[in-house]
């Protein structure tokens, strides 16, 4: 499986560059949304720099992805773009980030940001009505015909 992930030892002569792409499988997002599916590659351009008692990761992160409006259930394509993508990670203390053999996988990190920035209720378009409504072409239908439903008739009762 791979990763997004750097060689601290590598840092201390001069800052990395960090080029490729990810499948959704290896980031985990294939089940993570209902109507938000990764449609192909994460894409990220990193540059990789040590501070003094830390990491900072600063780049462009992309992820195609195909949706469904929330209203009408209509495939759309949407893309998330982090142009300046960053991530501070210290190396010491109580937040520090793991390191196994010197090295650190920002794949989570990665994770965390494109799901959270996931749209929470995809619209084909910000006016969009919906599924059209069955239950106005019935009613339509009962007047040109002049026949009145059962469901006409439970319309009228007054409930106090």
């Amino acid at each position: 499986m791979s990763a997004v992930t750097f060689n601290v030892r590598h840092l201390e002569e001069k800052p990395l560059r960090l080029e490729g792409k990810l499948t959704p499988e290896e980031l985990a997002l294939d089940e993570a949304d209902e109507l938000v599916h990764p449609a192909g590659p994460l894409e990220y351009d990193l540059e990789v720099e040590k501070l003094e008692k830390a990491v900072l990761v600063q780049g462009e992160i992309r992820l195609p992805l195909k949706c469904e409006c929330a209203r009408c259930l209509k495939p759309i394509q949407h893309t998330l773009s982090f142009p300046d993508w960053a991530c501070h990670l210290p190396l010491e203390g109580e937040d520090a980030v793991r390191v196994d053999n010197d090295v650190v996988d920002l794949t989570p990190h990665i994770r965390e940001d494109i799901l959270l920035a996931f749209p929470q209720h995809p619209l084909c378009e910000p006016e969009c009505k919906g599924l059209p409504n069955p239950w106005k072409g019935a009613e339509n239908a009962e007047q040109q015909s002049g026949n009145p439903s059962a469901w006409s008739e439970l319309n009228k009762l007054k409930f106090n």
